[in-house]
């Protein structure tokens, strides 16, 4: 018999009768006579569980069979009975739970129970990093050991290298003379930046890393030292400690430190306090409070100071709770609050750009077709220009909405109740109780034809205190209206398909038929209809008020255009053109929006996007008469990643009809990204009011290097107010990331 045939049938029948995962081919390579001749000299009844070269690598299995499959291949193996030492060697690789370990020699000590692999040492994890060494040494059942010369690259490409390696109890680890890196290297040349330490200790058990005598090196310059070093190893997802802190400068705190430590109370909650030491306004008092529960979360952040200077107590509060009642009920509540419209800019605070600050408190309803929601909202003015606008309180607001079951023929009929209770500083209030009743059919015909026809009745009842009407008429009582509307939409989408791209044409009519019955203005505040521009977003809607308080009266008919279009090989591009004949020239919503005659104003919309290199998006409305622009609005990205150009326009004419007088404004925002190189960018951005002794509202630059382990981001920022109260001035910054590590710099 042929002696690798008869090698097959001893090592199978010893894995049958000691039950172990040992194969043959996995042991013997056809291609290698050698091979044959070495590994034969093992004969089948000497092979047992204690010189089984899967005790290799692996502890004795236990009793339950849980312990995991190996497999090994050598060129050679050897088994010194009398000294009970098993060697294989050449190109010797063990596969044991989805790791792989390869060297040129692996020696077993059966007495002393030591395993040590020789020359080429590389360990393959599963999660992908590679250990390098020259010597590795197992013992105790593989739980304790140690390596020499070893080099780690893990599977994000850090680097790390040690002298020596020892794993103790416990896992716990030792490394010596270490150097470690994200960076990548070149032969003969120093990372970006590296940390060295004479000493390193892993203490898996407490998840600690501790650090003795550790430099930071930026190519190969020390830059930092510290005797002692320690904090949580990769595996802590969250640990009480000391954060980076973050350095800011600005022209209201002066030079400013934000120190940070997490508070980590429970796996579920969590406090980071996060003062600011400033050089100027001394302590600003800030925390972050957060807690989950089983059906929702709370997260609360806010800062506290006392203005030296004015001693005042200036602060904001921003927190955010959410509750799942049962299945049906959601309660939440959003609370944004700032003691002045200026403290947000003066300290750089999310939110500083808003106009107002909006806080609300819900409870909403879920069941089947059924909607209901309790609300409140509070309001806080941040924009100087508003800052005689009277406030309103909102509280409560209840929404209930219902849908009934589709007929046989789709018919549904859609129910809204609403109540609402509005008070102003000035203590004019008023209080509203709205009920809407509409009966809706859709229907599409064989030719492709959409139809949708609506019939709904809208009642009100007001009671109003101290409503003054144009400043100077007063109205206090209570008021009522009824406001019935028939409406009809018709839509044909044609479609046409070639090789090259795909399109749809869909012209569109919808008619409405209203009573051209008053809307009691100088009786009825507008409280929640007071957005009345005439736009692509509205202008095909049976009613284009967003609110209740304004009824969209009088008949008429509106159509318009869509087209899109969606390429196979390029982008798509799609438009829309609107308008409307008004029956009756005193319509509520034609002399809000400053419309004159029967027909409206143009509205449109224009979306492209053939490459990836250009976008645009472009709203408009074009007056009827002579075509100029009335309002314009564009968005567009240009350009390749290497040089990229953001620009965004708004211009609208002034509306001395609306309920809120306004005048012209144009503004534009521009913002130019260049990857200058492989590693630098440049960001350059202006924001301009263009209006009549208009100027800079914002501008500034970005400065920024990034590689694969570093990041570092320079820039220098302007913003302009007509607040008075609020100094704008040029802010300076750098921030630096390293990676692994966190970042330094301004917030």
């Amino acid at each position: 018999m042929h002696k690798s045939k008869l090698l097959k049938i001893v090592v199978l029948l010893a894995s049958t009768c000691y039950a172990f995962p040992l194969f043959a081919d996995s042991i013997v390579r056809p291609d290698t006579q050698k091979t044959i001749h070495q590994i034969t000299r093992l004969k089948a009844p000497r092979i047992s569980p204690e010189v089984n070269i899967t005790n290799v690598v692996t502890p004795k299995a236990p009793e339950n069979g849980d312990n995991p499959e190996i497999y090994f291949s050598a060129d050679e193996l050897e088994n010194n009975q009398e000294l009970s030492v098993i060697t294989a060697i050449g190109n010797v690789e063990i596969i044991r739970d989805n790791i792989t370990v390869k060297a040129d020699k692996v020696i077993y000590n059966q007495k002393e129970d030591t395993i040590t692999a020789l020359g080429n040492v590389v360990i393959l994890e599963e999660t992908g990093n590679v250990v390098f060494s020259d010597r590795v040494e197992l013992t105790d059942k593989m739980s304790k050991g140690e390596m020499e010369n070893i080099k780690i690259i893990m599977a994000d490409k850090t680097r790390i290298a040690a002298k020596k390696f020892r794993r103790l109890e416990k896992d716990k680890k030792i490394m010596t003379n270490v150097v470690y890196t994200p960076c990548d290297t070149c032969r003969n040349s120093n990372p970006l930046w590296q940390i060295k330490a004479r000493k390193v200790e892993h203490d898996a058990e407490d998840q600690d890393m501790h650090y003795q005598n550790a430099t930071v090196e930026i190519k190969g310059v020390p830059v930092f030292y510290t005797p002692f070093l320690s904090h949580p190893d990769p595996t802590v997802k969250r640990r009480s400690g000391f954060l980076f802190p973050k350095i800011s400068s600005n022209s209201y705190l002066g030079g400013a430190i934000q120190g940070q430590y997490f508070w980590d109370i429970s796996d579920h909650e969590d406090i980071l306090f996060n003062p600011i030491i400033s050089s100027d306004k001394g302590i600003v008092y800030g925390g972050t409070y957060n807690r989950y529960f089983t059906r929702g979360n709370i997260s609360a952040s806010g800062t506290f100071l006392r203005d030296p200077d004015t001693k005042e107590n200036r602060g904001n509060l921003f927190a955010y709770g959410r509750y799942e009642v049962n299945d049906f009920w959601v309660a939440d509540a959003d609370i944004n609050y700032a003691s002045d419209n200026a403290y947000l800019k003066d300290l750089s605070l999310p939110k500083k750009d808003d106009t107002w600050l909006t806080s609300r408190a819900s409870l909403q309803g879920f069941d089947n077709r059924n909607y209901a929601a309790l609300e409140a909202y509070y309001y806080k003015i941040l924009s100087y220009d508003l800052r005689y606008a009277n406030r309103p309180y909102v509280m409560p607001l209840f929404v209930y909405e219902n849908i009934s079951d589709p007929t046989k023929f789709g018919a549904y009929n859609k129910n809204t109740f609403s109540l609402a209770s509005v008070t102003h500083e000035e203590d004019n209030s008023s209080q509203r109780l709205s009920m809407i009743n509409s009966w809706n059919l859709p229907y599409t015909s064989p030719y492709g034809e959409k139809y949708k026809l609506v019939a709904s009745l809208k009642s009100d009842l007001y009671y109003v205190n101290d409503y003054r009407y144009n400043k100077t008429d007063v109205y206090d009582g209570v008021v009522g209206r009824i406001f019935p509307q028939v409406g009809l939409e018709w839509r044909l989408p044609f479609i046409r398909n070639t090789e090259e791209s795909s399109q749809i044409i869909e012209p569109i009519i919808v008619a409405a038929l209203a009573p051209n019955q008053s809307n009691k203005a100088d009786e009825i505040p507008n409280e929640d209809s007071q957005d009345v521009e005439l736009n692509d977003t509205n202008i095909l809607n049976l009613d284009r008020y967003s609110g209740y308080d304004r009824n969209d009266t009088g008949s008429r008919i509106s159509y318009g255009l869509n087209w899109s279009s969606y390429g196979k090989k390029w982008g798509r591009t799609s438009a829309m053109l609107a308008q409307s004949y008004e029956f009756s020239k005193n319509e509520s919503f034609a002399a809000a929006d400053g419309e004159h005659g029967d027909f409206t104003d143009y509205a449109g919309r224009i979306y492209a996007s053939p490459t990836e290199y250009f976008d645009l998006n472009y709203r408009f409305k074009l007056d009827k008469d002579d075509y100029k622009l009335t309002y314009s609005e564009l968005s567009s990205n240009i350009g390749p990643k290497i040089l990229k150009l953001y620009v965004s326009y708004i211009f609208f004419q002034a509306n001395k009809t609306s309920s809120i007088a306004n005048s012209e404004r144009e503004e534009l925002y521009t913002m130019l990204r260049a990857n200058v190189t492989k590693n630098w960018a440049l960001s350059l951005y202006n924001r301009q009011d263009m209006a009549k002794n208009g100027g800079s509202l914002e501008k500034g630059a970005f400065l920024t290097y990034e590689d694969e382990c570093t990041k570092v981001i320079f820039n220098i920022e302007k913003e302009n107010s007509n607040d008075p109260n609020y100094e704008g001035d040029f802010k300076f910054g750098a921030t630096f990331f390293l990676k692994t590590l966190g970042g330094v710099g301004t917030k």
